[in-house]
């Protein structure tokens, strides 16, 4: 049966409607996330982990300098990506992570409010019904933002102390262009639970749900891929045209994993060495100049890599919002 849209929508000389309810679910929202044991877990959590990135990305930058062997160039960039070994780096840890935040403010967002009664309590009341959504959406994106932009203005802080000069213009548009792209990130995980907690009624079922789509790229499909390209993978006599082929295939494939999306985001954004993506010819290397590129340079490398991230936010967002409005909830 087709979606039939509210009357409302296309009736003319409305009277506005006001925000102030939006506004206080929002808060009600912020103030639930940020009290429960579940958030502070996982804030304490990427918060440990992330210091402990940085101290050792501090160690290495330190040792390097001392020894004369690193320049000054990007330094406030190198403590998100460089590492002794010891820990992953910055932000393979918020790759890591970013999607167990996005899961764990989503995935009881609907069915916990409808299995208390609370939701058609709500409803009832003379406000549009995809308030209660929206609210759920922004009170989440408005935790993550604070939390990746604290951690990012404490990485910059760290390096201040040490290097005692502020970063550069550069740097520091790179640093805020990666931390918008984290939250887009962890959005992307978190409409992914929200849609499941509109589609299931049990909480553990969405949080499972939202967890088996996480491993399944972060493991299996990448294992499937690797299977597959096995099977295609030429000789080492083959020509290069056939060699060039096999890998876009295999570049093609894992496009559609959102945490190699970000990856190839994060990697371009902060290394301003990186030129290009995926695999090129020899036509394409010849005459090509050594050095970082700017940040407009960067961005129209990983732009298709943007556009998919995004995509794959809104699309999440919109099956979540046709689920929810068509949806026929009742009082206890």
């Amino acid at each position: 049966m087709p979606y039939k849209w509210p009357e409302w929508m296309f009736q003319k000389n409305l009277e506005p409607v006001s925000l102030a309810p939006f506004w206080a679910m929002v808060r009600k929202d912020v103030s639930e996330h940020v009290r429960s044991w579940r958030s502070i877990i996982l804030f304490g959590i990427i918060v440990l982990t992330c210091l402990g990135s940085l101290y050792t990305s501090i160690s290495e930058i330190t040792k390097t300098m001392n020894g004369g062997e690193a320049e000054n160039s990007f330094f406030f960039l190198n403590l998100f990506t460089m590492t002794d070994g010891s820990l992953p780096s910055f932000f393979v840890f918020v790759s890591f992570l970013g999607p167990l935040l996005g899961i764990g403010l989503g995935f009881d967002a609907i069915n916990t409010e409808q299995n208390k009664g609370t939701l058609s309590r709500v409803l009832a009341q003379p406000i549009p019904r995809d308030y209660v959504l929206n609210a759920k959406f922004i009170a989440g994106i408005f935790v993550v933002s604070i939390l990746f932009f604290s951690l990012s203005f404490l990485v910059m802080g760290a390096g201040l102390i040490i290097l005692g000069t502020p970063p550069s213009a550069e740097e520091f548009l790179r640093i805020i262009t990666y931390t918008f792209m984290s939250i887009v990130y962890v959005s992307f995980w978190l409409n992914l639970s929200v849609f499941f907690s509109v589609r299931f009624k049990q909480p553990a079922t969405s949080a499972l749900s939202g967890i088996a789509v996480w491993l399944f790229f972060t493991v299996f499909y990448p294992l499937l891929v690797n299977f597959i390209t096995k099977g295609l993978e030429p000789s080492r006599y083959a020509p290069p045209k056939m060699v060039y082929l096999y890998e876009k295939i295999k570049f093609a494939l894992v496009q559609i994993i959102p945490n190699e999306l970000f990856s190839e985001v994060s990697s371009t954004i902060l290394v301003p060495s990186v030129r290009s993506l995926g695999p090129l010819t020899t036509e394409q290397v010849h005459g090509a100049i050594p050095g970082p590129l700017s940040l407009a340079q960067s961005l129209m490398v990983v732009w298709p890599q943007l556009t998919g991230l995004l995509a794959l936010t809104l699309i999440c967002f919109l099956f979540s919002y046709l689920l929810f409005m068509k949806r026929e909830i009742r009082s206890r």
